[in-house]
């Protein structure tokens, strides 16, 4: 449920772009790139990067929502194994709660990098396109005002690449760790240590 209201909140984000661009599209028909232009693109720009930033922190919010149900999943796949230590080869999915274990449910199994993990992500998607907005949200402003060529892209570039490592900052930190107390840690051989 947490994901499928996540996804359409993407898609609605993905249509008010969209929109958008057809909205400065019509303008530029009927006024081209004049005083209107202005301030329908930058306005547009502001809104859409206004409402892709609610929506990549509720994806954020949802993916750190997703950690803590793993580490409920894990601890009742330990539980059942205290029960019945016999099942433990019909789980594909780790009994460990500490981060090792969380990270091992999250993959399935499935033996792959951090980073293919992170930039498959639906969060770096989200936060990709809002890095684009926020360039050239930067670069429309800096163009009214005047800049020239070089200072707007160098301006729309260094807007977008922080906008992009601000989140990425806060999504490694959440990746680092989930902020709570394990009660079944990984053995060292799992952990990797």
């Amino acid at each position: 449920m947490t994901w499928s209201e996540v996804m359409s909140r993407i898609v609605i984000h993905l249509t008010v772009v969209s929109a958008s661009l057809v909205v400065l599209a019509l303008i530029v028909q009927a006024d081209g790139f004049r005083g209107a232009f202005r301030v329908f693109s930058i306005g547009l720009a502001a809104i859409a990067l206004l409402l892709g930033t609610l929506t990549g922190l509720r994806v954020f919010n949802a993916s750190a929502d997703d950690a803590a149900m793993l580490i409920g999943m894990n601890r009742l796949r330990s539980a059942y194994l205290d029960l019945d230590p016999d099942i433990e080869p019909y789980f594909v999915t780790s009994r460990y709660d500490d981060h090792a274990g969380v990270m091992a449910s999250q993959l399935m199994g499935t033996r792959r990098s951090v980073v293919s993990h992170v930039l498959g992500s639906t969060g770096m998607f989200i936060h990709v396109v809002n890095a684009l907005v926020a360039g050239t949200l930067a670069a429309l402003i800096a163009s009214a005002l005047g800049a020239t060529g070089w200072l707007i892209w160098t301006i729309a570039a260094v807007v977008g690449l922080v906008y992009l490592g601000t989140w990425i900052g806060m999504g490694s930190r959440r990746l680092g760790g989930f902020g709570h107390v394990s009660l079944f840690p990984s053995p060292p051989a799992v952990r990797g240590s």
